[in-house]
């Protein structure tokens, strides 16, 4: 797909991603697990395990090439822009992700573990995101941030804790707590994590009711 994706750069092209959600722009750059489109506004990181169809475009003319490079490229000393990477570059950066099938959420990257990131958001404050269901980052322009607010100061505040490596071991800490699992998505769920064991969860909900989740569809988990 890589060598296609190539003779495609500066095609205006459409991007059906995992959620039927629908992205548009001018193909700029490409790794080895992304493509980078620039919308006319804003550039544009799309996981290419999530697409699910491309094709070029050619009637959207109303959408500008860019002219300036890429927010995040590939740096010198590496032969290949990934994901992982350009998470790293976006640490200290207001980011718009787009996790679930609901809308995206909005915030900074405080920590990149092995395979999820712990997520500030205004809305949800501490929120861990399953890398493997992060189909779309989207960085803030220079001196934007979510709400015109600026959440610095509650940054500093909130990462306290200790993360473990892996997201089922983060998620382990949450045992007898109130939590929300894929917020925003049509498929959220509000309950007591009750037990985790191999790739179920277990949640108790209001009523007591227990129901069993498998882990790897879980996307993003936030305490009540």
């Amino acid at each position: 797909m890589n060598n296609i994706i190539q003779n495609l750069i500066t095609e205006v092209v459409e991007i059906e991603v995992s959620g039927k959600k629908m992205m548009n722009g001018t193909l700029v750059d490409s790794g080895s697990d992304l493509v980078v489109l620039f919308n006319g506004i804003d550039f544009v990181y799309i996981s290419l395990e999530h697409i699910q169809r491309f094709e070029v475009n050619s009637n959207e003319d109303d959408i500008m090439a860019p002219t300036h490079a890429p927010t995040i490229s590939t740096v010198e000393d590496e032969k290949d822009l990934s994901f992982r990477e350009i998470l790293t570059q976006a640490k200290g950066n207001y980011v718009e992700l787009y996790v679930t099938d609901g809308p995206p959420i909005h915030g900074y990257i405080l920590s990149l573990m092995d395979d999820y990131i712990e997520f500030y958001s205004p809305v949800y404050k501490i929120v861990y995101v399953s890398l493997r269901h992060l189909k779309v980052l989207i960085p803030y322009a220079e001196n934007e941030s979510p709400y015109g607010k600026n959440f610095h100061n509650s940054l500093v505040q909130s990462s306290r804790q200790i993360l473990a490596s892996t997201f089922k071991q983060q998620i382990e800490k949450f045992k007898d707590k109130i939590v929300v699992l894929n917020a925003g998505g049509n498929k959220s769920h509000i309950g007591k994590l009750n037990e985790i064991e191999e790739n179920l969860v277990e949640i108790h909900g209001a009523k007591l009711h227990s129901y069993y989740l498998n882990l790897d569809h879980i996307k993003t988990l936030h305490q009540v």
